[in-house]
Order: C-alpha cells, then sequence, then structure tokens
C-alpha cells in the first residue's frame, strides 16, 4: 500500500531548540546576521525526512505573541522572556529557505502555530498519514489512529512517537484527557495555573475515575472534602484553563496535499544554500 505520509513540522519548536543547542556556533553571513539556529533547524528537520520518508512536508509558525487566548487572559504566556537578539533575525530567514525548498509556511495572526497544526492535521489525515514533529506535548492532544505525535527527544535523531496505544501505556490517558489534564493542573509553560493545590498524580487519579472534567464536577459531593474544596474554590479558573488548552482545529487557513509534497531538487536546494553558507548540511538529504 503506497499510502502518503505526511510530516507536519512545529517551526517554533524547531528553531528554538535548535538554537539553545548551537548557541555555541558563531555561524554568520557576511552581513553579521547569525545562522546558527537555522542550521541547527534544517539538521532536525533533514534527520525526521530521513526517519520517517514522508510524502508530504509542511511547516507552522506563530505569528506574533497576541493570540485569541491572551484576549481570553491577559496572563497567557506573560511570564516567558523575550527572543534572544541574535535569535530574531533568523525567524524571517528560516522561513525564506523553507521557502525556498518548496515547503509551505503557514501561519495566521491571532492563532498560534499549535492551532495551525492541529487544523492542518485534521484536514490533511483523511488523505494521509500524519506525523507532527514538535517538542510541546501539548500537541499529545492531537493523537489518533491517523494522526502521530513525534516528540524531540535530547540528541539528533531520538524520538517517542506517540500512537494511541503509546500514549495510554506512557501518560496513562487518552488524546482528549490532555486537555482535561491542563484544565486540572494548569501549564507553568504557558503561565496559567489551573486548579490550585491539584497536581499531576491527583488529576491522574480523578480522571482515570471519572473520565474528564464534567464527569468530576457530576461526582463532586463524593469526592474527598480538600479536593472538593479546591476545586469549587478555582471553578472559573479551571474552565478557563481547559479553554486555553484546547488546540482549536477550525483555523481559517488552507493547505492543499499538493502543495506539500515533498521534492525537494538537490540543485535547486544547493542554490540556496550555499547562498547562505549551509551547503553541509544537503548530506544528509542527498
Amino acid at each position: 500500500m503506497n499510502e502518503k505520509k505526511i510530516l507536519i513540522v512545529d517551526g517554533m519548536a524547531l528553531l528554538f531548540r535548535a538554537y539553545f543547542a548551537q548557541s555555541y556556533s558563531a555561524r554568520r553571513l557576511d552581513d553579521g546576521t547569525p545562522t546558527n539556529a537555522i542550521y541547527g533547524f534544517f539538521q532536525y528537520l533533514f534527520d525526521a525526512v530521513i526517519n520517517f520518508q514522508p510524502t508530504h512536508v509542511v511547516c507552522c509558525w506563530d505569528m506574533g505573541s497576541k493570540t485569541f487566548r491572551t484576549d481570553l487572559y491577559s496572563n497567557y504566556k506573560a511570564n516567558r522572556p523575550d527572543a534572544p537578539d541574535d535569535l530574531v533575525p533568523q525567524f524571517t530567514l528560516v522561513k525564506d529557505i523553507v521557502a525556498a525548498l518548496q515547503i509551505p509556511n503557514i501561519g495566521l495572526e491571532g492563532y498560534e502555530a499549535d492551532d495551525c497544526i492541529g487544523t492542518v492535521s485534521h484536514k490533511l489525515s483523511d488523505l494521509g498519514h500524519v506525523y507532527i514533529l514538535t517538542g510541546d506535548q501539548d500537541m499529545l492532544q492531537l493523537v489518533t489512529e491517523r494522526v502521530h505525535v513525534v516528540i524531540m527527544k535530547k540528541g539528533r535523531s531520538n524520538y517517542a512517537v506517540y500512537d494511541l496505544d503509546f500514549l495510554k501505556t506512557d501518560k496513562g490517558i487518552h488524546p482528549f484527557q490532555v486537555v482535561e489534564m491542563k484544565g486540572l493542573t494548569g501549564d507553568t509553560s504557558d503561565n496559567y495555573p489551573g486548579v490550585r493545590g491539584i497536581g499531576e498524580k491527583t488529576a491522574l487519579k480523578l480522571l482515570t475515575e471519572y473520565d474528564s472534567i464534567d464527569g468530576i464536577l457530576n461526582n463532586l459531593d463524593i469526592l474527598p472534602k480538600s479536593v472538593k474544596i479546591k476545586i469549587e474554590s478555582d471553578l472559573e479558573m479551571l474552565h478557563l484553563s481547559r479553554t486555553l488548552a484546547r488546540i482549536n482545529i477550525e483555523v481559517p487557513i488552507e493547505c492543499s496535499l499538493e502543495e506539500c509534497l515533498w521534492n525537494v531538487s538537490i540543485e535547486d536546494a544547493t542554490i540556496v544554500f550555499d547562498k547562505y553558507r549551509l551547503t553541509s548540511l544537503l548530506k544528509i538529504i542527498s
């Protein structure tokens, strides 16, 4: 069976990971523009292409810090520092090189890359098997029989590939419960609190027994008194946290299978990569 395999790349996740992995590198263009994160980005991308052998590739990006989530909760991600100065000029340049390889760059103001990834994976999973390349465990809510989430681990070509069975084995939950967990526990990385005093262990126990937040709320009266009090004291934030955690799979973007076809011409790529002094990377895919 010649089924299509679609690799959806979490662009920002790869670029930031690459920046910190390559922070020692002094790679720059003649005009002084740094390219260390770009170099690492394409190492990770090409490694994934070799490992997963996709027939199609698309890359999704954040398009600024203001999104519908910051409208809902002004402190959302407010704890995050600004991007390092020498990473900022690489944001645009990496997209230019991605586009030069005929890989679509997808992003929309007001939404996060997560939402674009969720939308594209939902649309294209009927047409092929989707692999989402990321370091963000929030993406685990997108796992289906047709969508696998590839979590990058320390080092190159080191992945945890989550399908439905491995998610249940490794995390003890189903995909929809990723959102329920975040509603209960919050997310320190994204700076929303969930229910104060409810940690992962308690949340997992509650979801194992009652399946969802709605199931927990329907059984409040039989919960341990301390847990009941915590939940009742933070009901509004519980619901808000669950909303913030849920990836939007209905972003108004378009991405056809045809435009995602992985068909890189090494000859054309050499011209682009030589321009940016990245030619050595092409040996990974040639």
